[in-house]
C-alpha cells in the first residue's frame, strides 16, 4: 500500500535538493566590485559592444562671439577703462607691482597707509587696462599686466621714496616698473630716481658746479703770472740778503772810540 501511494504521489518523496544556497561572510561592493580573472576580462573586453558616435557640429566648439561675428562688449568696462585713463592723465607717479599671494587685511593696512601720503592703491583686470591705454602714450606697460597686479596712483612724485619705504614692509609686492612724469621706467631707474636729490638741491649744486668751474679758469689764467711775482720776490730776498752779508764787515772794521 504505501508503495502504491508513492507511485501515486512522487511530491511525497525524499529527495536531495540540486541548488544548496550558501552565505558568505563578506559583503560585496557594488561600488567597486572586485576585478575579475585574467580571462574573464579578455572576454569581456572582446564582447564589449561599440556604438557609432555621432557626429559633432563645429559650431559647439566655437564662441558666442565667433559664431555670431561680433564682440559683446560690456559699458561697464567702458566706465573703468575711462576711470583707468584719468588716473594715468592726472597721476605725476604711477607704479605698476606684482601681487603674490597676500591676505586682504594686509592689504587694507597698505592701503590705509598710502591713502595717508596721498597715494591710492588700485588694481584692475588686463581687458580694462587694455582699454584705457589703447591708442594712448601708455601703450608700452601692458607686457607688465600678464599676472596678478596691483597699481600705485600719487599727484606727487616726490613720494617715490615714502612708496618704496613702505612697500619694502609688505614682500608680496614686487616692483616691476613704473611711470614718472609720463616717463616709463624700471625698476632700477625708480630706484635710482628715488635717491636723487630734489630740485632745489640739484640747482644748488648746479650752481656750485658753474661757480667752481669759473674759479678754476680764473686761478689758471693768472697761474703764470703768480708764478712770475713769486720768483720775482725770492730773487728780491735773495739779493737783499746777499747786500746785507757784504756790508756787515765793513761795520765790523771801524775802530770803536774809546
Amino acid at each position: 500500500m504505501s508503495k502504491l501511494i508513492q507511485h501515486s504521489l512522487p511530491v511525497t518523496s525524499t529527495r536531495s535538493p540540486l541548488l544548496q544556497f550558501l552565505r558568505f561572510r563578506g559583503k560585496i561592493n557594488i561600488q567597486r566590485p572586485k576585478e575579475p580573472h585574467y580571462e574573464r576580462a579578455r572576454v569581456i573586453a572582446v564582447t564589449q559592444p561599440k556604438y557609432p558616435q555621432p557626429v559633432k557640429s563645429l559650431t559647439c566648439f566655437q564662441t558666442r562671439a565667433e559664431r555670431t561675428k561680433a564682440q559683446l562688449e560690456n559699458p561697464y568696462n567702458e566706465i573703468v577703462a575711462r576711470e583707468v585713463r584719468n588716473w594715468l592723465n592726472h597721476s605725476q607717479l604711477v607704479a605698476i607691482f606684482h601681487l603674490n599671494s597676500i591676505t586682504a587685511d594686509e592689504i587694507y593696512q597698505l592701503r590705509v597707509q598710502l591713502f595717508k601720503q596721498n597715494m591710492h592703491l588700485k588694481s584692475y583686470g588686463r581687458k580694462i587696462i587694455g582699454q584705457a591705454v589703447a591708442g594712448t602714450p601708455y601703450e608700452a606697460i601692458m607686457p607688465l599686466f600678464h599676472s596678478n597686479h596691483c597699481i600705485v596712483f600719487s599727484p606727487d612724485q616726490k613720494r617715490l621714496s615714502t612708496l618704496l619705504r613702505l612697500t619694502r614692509k609688505v614682500p608680496q609686492m614686487v616692483l616691476i616698473g613704473g611711470i614718472v612724469e609720463q616717463t616709463l621706467l624700471s625698476r632700477n631707474e625708480l630706484v635710482a630716481y628715488a635717491q636723487m636729490p630734489s630740485l632745489q638741491v640739484a640747482q644748488a649744486q648746479l650752481v656750485q658746479t658753474l661757480n667752481q668751474a669759473a674759479g678754476q679758469l680764473v686761478q689758471h689764467l693768472q697761474a703764470h703770472q703768480g708764478n712770475l711775482v713769486r720768483v720775482l720776490d725770492v730773487h728780491a730776498q735773495q739779493g737783499q740778503a746777499e747786500e746785507t752779508a757784504t756790508e756787515t764787515p765793513k761795520d765790523a772794521a771801524t775802530p770803536t772810540e774809546s
